[in-house]
């Protein structure tokens, strides 16, 4: 069975991690989450509020860690997927994390990225020459990695399938679906 690997951490977008995981499930593939440490992790879950300049911020659910990102040996995974919320600020400096990225970028197997998912891109060097969608917040730092921002619910670069956040979920994971299918097939 094909094993795909979700990186994140404290502070990540819920349905960023919930959906991708239990929708890769049900497609039968096997998933594993890491962080940089094996723990239970605290999810959140942003909103839009009225008369707010920007998204709000509750507790979400909590949820174990399978294994931490020094323990990942990344050549057993068919693909990655990088969920969004705040855990993608924290977790882009952690070396072990940055490692398992710049392996599948190098590998091209399949990545796909959600909302703040790309700032761990940006920080493994991996944007170069690609274009990306992410948080409209995030396109300063797309760009800044030398990628091409689009705001669009899904962006398609090669094996590379990234979006702008949770309401994007139908798109960005049926075009992902798309490439992991044609890449890594369930036995």
């Amino acid at each position: 069975m094909a094993k795909i690997l979700i990186l994140t951490g404290d502070a990540a977008e819920d349905l960023e991690v919930m959906y991708p995981y239990q929708r890769l499930l049900e497609e039968g593939y096997e998933v594993h989450i890491a962080a940089p440490s094996a723990k239970k992790l605290q999810f959140v879950v942003h909103d839009f509020v009225d008369g707010f300049d920007t998204y709000t911020e509750k507790p979400g659910h909590g949820w174990p860690a399978d294994l931490a990102f020094a323990d990942v040996d990344p050549a057993g995974y068919a693909a990655l997927v990088l969920p969004g919320g705040r855990a993608p600020e924290y977790i882009r400096n952690d070396e072990d994390c940055l490692r398992i990225v710049r392996h599948f970028a190098a590998a091209d197997k399949p990545i796909a990225a959600l909302c703040h998912g790309p700032l761990v891109l940006a920080a493994a060097g991996v944007l170069s020459g690609r274009t990306v969608s992410a948080y409209p917040a995030c396109a300063p730092d797309v760009r800044a990695a030398g990628a091409t921002f689009a705001d669009r619910a899904a962006q398609i670069d090669g094996v590379l399938v990234t979006g702008r956040a949770w309401p994007d979920h139908p798109a960005w994971m049926r075009e992902f679906l798309t490439v992991l299918r044609g890449k890594a097939p369930i036995a």
